[in-house]
């Protein structure tokens, strides 16, 4: 936290304009939840702004954004998504910005009698009746999630019994609440304090599926993009990619 807060204070001292506290809103791919939610506060406490989180699918989040959705910052879980947005004019110049890269596992409850250390074939198991992924139509984990299956040659067979969430966020919770047996969910809820002592989980090779480069931008249309930008330039910290680490996610250069 110390190191947190000198940080702060140096940009606020150094900055030519006078900083005042703000409320931003920001849209953001639910694999961040966990993330965000112990990143936030702390940005919050140092800098007097306060951050409105909305999570979500990052398909769904880049069309209400193209009609206009009130968003200062976006943070997509495919970085497809905000370069899109960035070519059509709707961000600000030059915020665009590579902060994670994702990675995706299998899940299953402690009390499951599926093994995840199987890996892909776990899926195959008799009792992997109901498998939970996010809907691969606007979910860039649910579509690296079908790469993955596709890749490991269990796809075909086992495609009937997928159960899709809105995202992974719902996805996990499928799985979690028991409504799915096993899911490929991302890391970075895997890794969480509420699912990390509820299940196991046994990571995808990342080669067997696309990357998830996941980027962010500032929508053009803000009314705070001042706030925004240190918030951005907060995530991409030391201590702000400290705090991405944690939760599994490979990080560019800190700054």
């Amino acid at each position: 936290m110390k190191q947190l807060l000198l940080w702060l204070s140096l940009y606020m001292i150094m900055s030519t304009e006078i900083v005042r506290a703000e409320e931003i809103t920001i849209a953001a791919a639910s694999d961040l939840n966990f993330t965000f939610k112990e990143l936030i506060p702390e940005y919050e406490t140092a800098s007097g702004d306060r951050v409105k989180l909305t999570l979500g699918s990052s398909g769904n989040f880049f069309a209400q954004i193209q009609h206009g959705a009130p968003f200062d910052l976006y943070f997509s879980a495919d970085i497809a998504y905000p370069k899109k947005l960035e070519e059509s004019g709707l961000t600000v110049l030059g915020s665009l910005y590579r902060y994670a890269i994702g990675r995706i596992v299998l899940w299953a409850r402690h009390d499951s009698p599926i093994d995840v250390t199987q890996g892909l074939a776990a899926l195959r198991q008799p009792s992997a009746k109901k498998i939970a992924i996010a809907n691969p139509k606007h979910a860039p984990y649910g579509r690296a999630a079908v790469a993955a299956m596709e890749h490991g040659g269990v796809y075909a067979d086992i495609s009937d019994r997928l159960v899709l969430g809105e995202n992974v966020s719902q996805a996990a919770q499928f799985v979690e609440s028991g409504a799915a047996d096993i899911g490929i969910i991302a890391l970075s809820l895997a890794l969480a304090p509420a699912m990390s002592t509820k299940g196991t989980y046994w990571e995808i090779p990342a080669e067997t599926h696309p990357p998830l480069e996941q980027g962010a931008v500032i929508i053009k249309a803000s009314k705070r993009a001042d706030s925004a930008k240190r918030f951005l330039e907060f995530v991409q910290s030391r201590h702000g990619q400290t705090i991405m680490t944690r939760y599994g996610f490979a990080t560019p250069e800190v700054r």
